[in-house]
């Protein structure tokens, strides 16, 4: 059975991207084993039918691939497991593996807190301020305030100095997020990696937004990659997830072999058993449907937010814009280097900046101004989410970052007057015209 799917697996890792989001390692094989149905099967039964005791006994020891039961695994929620790995470890020499969970969220969590365990005088861990405001109150509250955990915070991700002032020997994790949720903020992952191994920390970076159509950490010296998979992967909105991906022989100088060696499966095995934020098997198939389109979905929107982008920048009712993909924007340079379109050499000839769905601008006027162009929208959503195939907008002062405080969102860099905007499918054009006639 293990060497099967890795037969498997190694036949799809020298597909091309698209190809991967749309087959996974779901094979005619596993079809024929599934009564020949083309679409990966779903295995809503939350417990599996064992042969006999011995086997039952191997499979809850471990010693054979086995799901057991939903909170461990599940068939439907292993391929996407295993499609999420192919993708982010596309370009990847070594290997990757996945845990999927029930949300962003936990994903974060279950890929920080083994690190975190028998914590001693000084153990720190280094974050980027730049972050969505579930992850800030995470690591500030959670682990900070409740934990006693020491929490650096990286004022200027893209200072490498200041994350070379903050981390040290007795840093358990390093984390940023890239590009940022809601300010687009950038860091320069090589850098930081290395800056984090010379310590033995591992480097976990969220690329939510970028997804890996347009930048995969784990080749650029990242160690554990998060996603809330409910956002730029899952556009459709039918589902909430989270996923975290990790390479093979992560950089940790704490935790035991096993935790080194396949950090997913650690974590899938032991402390995700025991913390039980198991994903639903139908959410699992409705992202593994979104999956299959997600390089061309982040070209159109990615074309279609620098038209928005340079739109907004030119207003006068707008004071700034925040997008990769704007020369006056701060991380530009390092956005150029590191955001590229997987496979545009196919399409275009050459390869592509592409710089993503989001971007955030602030309205002259203040808060209440802000407010004022909010409420006036008609077409573009207004909610806390993002990476939909709609538009949506939202204000982070009160929503996704209320909870963090001023003095939270001042480090942060979130001010009142920031409006959020996730550039959906519909024709740019359209878009715009709602925003003018918001600001008119």
């Amino acid at each position: 059975m293990i060497t099967a799917v890795a037969n498997q697996r190694a036949i799809m890792k020298a597909k091309k991207f698209d190809t991967i989001a749309v087959h996974g390692v779901y094979n005619a094989e596993a079809a024929l084993a599934n009564q020949g149905s083309i679409i990966e099967p779903a295995y809503l039964s939350p417990a599996q039918h064992f042969e006999n005791s011995d086997h039952m006994e191997a499979a809850l020891a471990y010693l054979m691939p086995s799901w057991t039961y939903s909170r461990i695994a599940n068939p439907t929620v292993g391929y996407l497991e295993e499609t999420l790995s192919l993708l982010e470890g596309y370009g990847y020499d070594g290997e990757v593996s996945s845990c999927v969970t029930s949300s962003g969220m936990s994903a974060v969590f279950m890929a920080t807190n083994p690190f975190l365990a028998n914590p001693e005088p000084g153990t720190n861990i280094v974050v980027s301020a730049k972050c969505y405001g579930g992850s800030f109150m995470l690591f500030g509250q959670r682990y900070g305030h409740e934990r006693g955990i020491e929490v650096r915070w990286v004022a200027d991700p893209l200072n490498n100095d200041e994350w070379a002032e903050k981390i040290d020997e007795q840093t358990r994790f390093v984390f940023g997020e890239m590009p940022s949720n809601p300010g687009l903020s950038l860091m320069d992952i090589p850098a930081v990696a290395k800056l984090a191994h010379a310590v033995g920390a591992p480097l976990i970076v969220d690329p939510t937004v970028a997804t890996p159509a347009l930048m995969r950490p784990l080749t650029m010296g990242a160690d554990i990659i998060v996603h809330s998979v409910s956002k730029s992967m899952a556009t459709s909105g039918f589902a909430i997830a989270g996923a975290l991906i990790a390479r093979h022989n992560i950089v940790s100088k704490f935790g035991p072999d096993e935790l080194r060696q396949n950090f997913a499966m650690y974590v899938k095995l032991l402390p995700f058993r025991d913390h039980g934020p198991g994903l639903s098997p139908f959410n699992a198939l409705m992202i593994l449907n979104d999956l299959r389109t997600l390089r061309m979905r982040l070209d159109k929107a990615s074309r279609s937010s620098q038209q928005v982008a340079e739109f907004l920048a030119s207003q006068p009712q707008i004071e700034a814009v925040q997008y990769p993909g704007l020369a006056s924007f701060a991380g530009h340079t390092i956005a150029q280097r590191d955001m590229w379109l997987v496979d545009a050499e196919e399409e275009y000839g050459e390869p592509v900046n592409r710089y993503g769905h989001l971007l955030s601008f602030t309205v002259a006027g203040g808060h209440q101004a802000a407010r004022r162009l909010f409420d006036r929208l008609q077409m573009i959503w207004r909610a806390t989410d993002l990476g939909r195939i709609k538009s949506v907008a939202t204000i982070p002062t009160i929503s996704t970052h209320q909870q963090q405080g001023d003095a939270g969102r001042e480090l942060a860099a979130v001010p009142a007057n920031l409006i959020r905007l996730n550039v959906g499918a519909e024709n740019p054009a359209d878009i715009m015209a709602d925003l003018a006639q918001a600001m008119a």
